[in-house]
């Protein structure tokens, strides 16, 4: 027993090389998916609105930012567990580069946990999502996730 104890405690190796996105906040390195820990990008089919009210496919501008910065060099990634969808949980690297705090502070995502200081940076200076008005990623899935029919807000009505 004590045997398996210390066995689920061992830390996940690193893992590095050349990466392909998959969106904004994770990517595939070989046969491994990554999910970025720290930072919520907006999902591929969300939309957010600039200053001047206009739409802009925001989760397709992370996506493409986070390949930029994948094809500039080989990936180094701490994970520190999994999710859900067995996906390593980790904080990455692009050439010394903290790829999470590139994101957040262009305003490409929000900190959800870590970097505050990026977020608050990119808030100040109106960077990316913060120059307009937006869903928060988490918000935006479990918006998408409820059913849209016409009728649907009648059951807000009742608890």
């Amino acid at each position: 027993m004590a045997a398996l104890v210390v066995a689920l405690d061992q830390p996940l190796p690193p893992v590095a090389g050349q990466a392909r996105v998959s969106d904004g906040d994770s990517f595939r390195l070989g046969d491994e998916r990554i999910r970025l820990l720290g930072m919520d990008a907006p999902e591929l089919a969300q939309q957010c609105d600039t200053a001047d009210g206009s739409k802009w496919t925001c989760g397709r501008s992370a996506r493409d930012r986070m390949a930029e910065l994948l094809s500039s060099g080989a990936v180094d990634c701490r994970p520190e567990g999994r999710d859900q969808y067995d996906r390593l949980l980790a904080t990455c690297r692009v050439n010394d580069q903290d790829l999470g705090a590139i994101m957040v502070g262009e305003g490409l995502a929000v900190s959800s946990g870590g970097y505050w200081t990026e977020e608050a940076a990119a808030r100040r200076d109106s960077r990316g999502i913060w120059a307009g008005s937006f869903d928060r990623p988490r918000d935006w899935r479990d918006d998408e996730a409820r059913p849209h029919n016409a009728l649907s807000w009648l059951g807000d009505l009742w608890p």
